[in-house]
């Protein structure tokens, strides 16, 4: 179907429903008695339970398995700095996705202000409804930023998805892909495009799991402490523990002798000359939506042994879905307090051992976003690796 008529469809089915979510009950209200036990005056017994301990918010109401999905409107899909109020149909839609992969109630709040102070005060105070918040769509740097301050505020979940939802899978995908080409992560060439959200969480993880030299580019070319332009502060702390020779030059020139190439940047930034020139079977995940860095088929036909992109329509699409649902899933059934490090790594090695080595391909290094077996899996690596870090209530 031609991207004008999904555009189209999207528009009318939207008008059709007049937005995409319901309010539902999960107790029935059919005579005096119900109404008496939902509303007054019996609910005035599940406050007092509360009241005595706050915990039982998890046993009496729907915090247990109720997400926040929160934005700002400053960098939404491919649409950019749209504003709060056009972000709304986009942050329904992602709570439709925790429902239908994790069923996880989840409600979208579209703060009107890109202030950091006010979009944590705002999500602070309304903290307590929920037993998580997915942050969603927030630019950088002002996302990291934003993520850190309300952590250390509430005692729930925080997990900007376009940051490690992003990573995890990615990570999780190059692992396999490594697989197929017979290299080690700790002795691989890494460049990466796009020093925003998802290209600094991913660099993190890496890090995490012992990738070997990694160089993060932007537009003003590898980053390295003291950079003259085109700097801020987290490119500042990247730079600190990145790019360990303190190489100076373009993308192109970092991508010579690379061996594996992450973007998250923007349309046709690779060439087929510049994979030419990397090291010998390279990886490449081309993950700038809706257009790649570079086509799979240009990447392939200039050497790359493994192509991923983000997109449906091509192999090995690296899909948030494979990620944020479960991981939340995990957190929300152990009342986790936080999904730190060791959790987001028992999300990357469950998500890609369950790409059997047997079944692995370059068309095959990681799971489709429908496959059933990926929340399971993910959360219950998510719950255990919680336990293990001391994070979990339960």
């Amino acid at each position: 179907m031609r991207k004008e008529a999904i555009y189209e469809e999207a528009l009318l089915l939207h008008r059709k429903y007049r937005g995409k979510l319901t309010m539902g009950s999960r107790m029935e209200v059919k005579t005096m008695k119900d109404l008496a036990l939902v509303y007054t005056p019996g609910v005035a017994e599940p406050c007092r339970e509360i009241q005595r301990n706050r915990e039982a918010l998890y046993e009496v109401t729907t915090k247990h398995n109720m997400v926040a999905v929160i934005t700002d409107g400053s960098a939404v899909l491919g649409l950019g700095n749209i504003g709060a109020d056009a972000s709304l149909p986009v942050m329904e839609g992602k709570c439709i996705l925790f429902k239908r992969f994790a069923d996880i109630e989840a409600f979208p709040l579209c703060i009107d202000s890109q202030n950091v102070d006010v979009v944590v005060g705002t999500s602070r105070l309304v903290a307590t409804s929920f037993g998580g918040i997915n942050l969603e769509d927030i630019a950088a740097p002002r996302c990291f930023e934003i993520e850190r301050k309300l952590q250390e505020l509430v005692d729930i979940p925080v997990f900007h998805d376009d940051q490690h939802g992003t990573a995890v899978i990615a990570v999780a995908g190059l692992w396999n892909a490594l697989k197929i080409v017979n290299k080690k992560i700790e002795d691989c060439k890494i460049v990466l495009s796009g020093a925003g959200a998802a290209g600094v969480a991913i660099t993190k993880l890496l890090i995490s799991v012992g990738a070997g030299e990694i160089i993060l580019c932007d537009r003003g070319g590898a980053i390295y402490t003291r950079r003259p332009e085109h700097m801020n502060w987290i490119k500042e702390e990247i730079g600190s523990i990145t790019n360990s020779s303190k190489f100076r030059g373009t993308l192109g020139e970092a991508l010579r002798g690379a061996d594996v190439f992450m973007g998250v940047s923007g349309p046709g930034l690779v060439t087929g000359d510049m994979v030419r020139s990397m090291a010998k079977d390279p990886v490449l995940f081309a993950m700038a939506n809706p257009t790649p860095e570079i086509y799979p088929d240009e990447a392939r036909k200039a050497g790359a042994a493994v192509v991923s992109t983000g997109r449906s329509d091509f192999p090995n699409q690296i899909n948030n879905c494979l990620g944020f649902p479960g991981i939340f899933r995990g957190a929300l059934d152990v009342r986790a307090r936080v999904i730190n490090e060791e959790m987001k790594l028992a999300a990357t090695k469950a998500l890609a051992e369950l790409v059997p080595e047997s079944e692995l391909s370059p068309e095959y290094i990681i799971p489709e976003a429908l496959d059933a077996r990926v929340v399971p899996a993910v959360a219950a690596g998510v719950a255990e690796a919680a336990r293990r870090s001391g994070v979990a209530r339960l």
